[in-house]
């Protein structure tokens, strides 16, 4: 029975059916804000959404019983805990005091996605191992937005007090530099009075947006090589500790056989 379960399981044309419930899932609930659609096909959404719910039911049914008799295991990877987390959460009832509960279940049905998709866990992994790195840069982004910021509200505050009167202001402009967005304006406003401005603007958009923004790229880049090292590494290593198992159960069989000869 176990057995049968993993083969299924693990059976490419099962893992891209449920792929395409997940996907049908999505666009039901895109159908499902719509009212006019809603009056004229509801108890038809909500059959279909019985079916799906049923379905990922089933499918985790089978996810655990290939892990059968040691269901413990099922559960020490994270990606089996959130999936089997998504559909016990689904089987909330959608009224009374579970009913948001329930609906934040059947959104993150659509998340299942990222779960079924090999290379989208594997972007996933990428950005959580990221964030201690991308830690230390946007510590780095935030001391270089408040010194800029000090700076930009004692060069500027009698001139353009709109961007840089007060602190609270200064770092909301100095953000803003940081997304591009609107510091041409910001600039153009200040060059009459001050010729030299443009190398405060100059000088944090090359330090700030050109170097530290690419170092989160970098830290990201860098990640992404050591998880897929670490995927290759465990890709060829299975089949040796596998081939090994393989070789202890012959020599086990073989010495049972020997004993019982005796």
């Amino acid at each position: 029975m176990a057995e049968r379960c993993r083969q299924i399981a693990e059976d490419r044309r099962f893992q891209m059916f449920i792929l395409g419930v997940i996907v049908f899932n999505a666009v039901l609930m895109g159908v499902e804000t719509s009212k006019p659609l809603m009056r004229a096909y509801g108890p038809l959404l909500a059959g279909l959404n019985l079916l799906v719910q049923a379905i990922f039911i089933f499918e985790i049914t089978i996810r655990l019983l290939a892990h059968w008799p040691r269901l413990f295991s099922f559960f020490r990877d994270g990606w089996n805990v959130f999936d089997f987390c998504v559909v016990a959460l689904s089987l909330l009832p959608v009224a009374g005091p579970f009913a948001t509960v329930s609906r934040l279940a059947r959104l993150f049905r659509v998340v299942r996605l990222v779960s079924v998709s090999a290379e989208l866990r594997l972007i996933i992994e990428t950005m959580l191992r990221s964030i201690p790195s991308m830690g230390n840069v946007a510590l780095l982004l935030g001391v270089l937005i408040y010194v800029y910021a000090i700076t930009g509200y004692y060069l500027f505050h009698t001139q353009d007090a709109a961007h840089w009167g007060t602190l609270g202001t200064s770092l909301l402009s100095v953000f803003q530099l940081l997304t591009l967005e609107g510091w041409v304006e910001m600039q153009g406003a200040l060059l009459p009075h001050y010729p030299w401005a443009w190398l405060y603007f100059g000088s944090f958009v090359i330090i700030g947006v050109f170097i530290v923004i690419n170092l989160f790229i970098a830290v990201v880049l860098n990640n992404l090589e050591t998880v897929k090292a670490e995927e290759r590494h465990a890709d060829t290593t299975q089949p040796d500790l596998l081939r090994r198992i393989e070789e202890l159960r012959t020599q086990l069989d073989s010495f049972e056989a020997s004993l019982r000869g005796k």
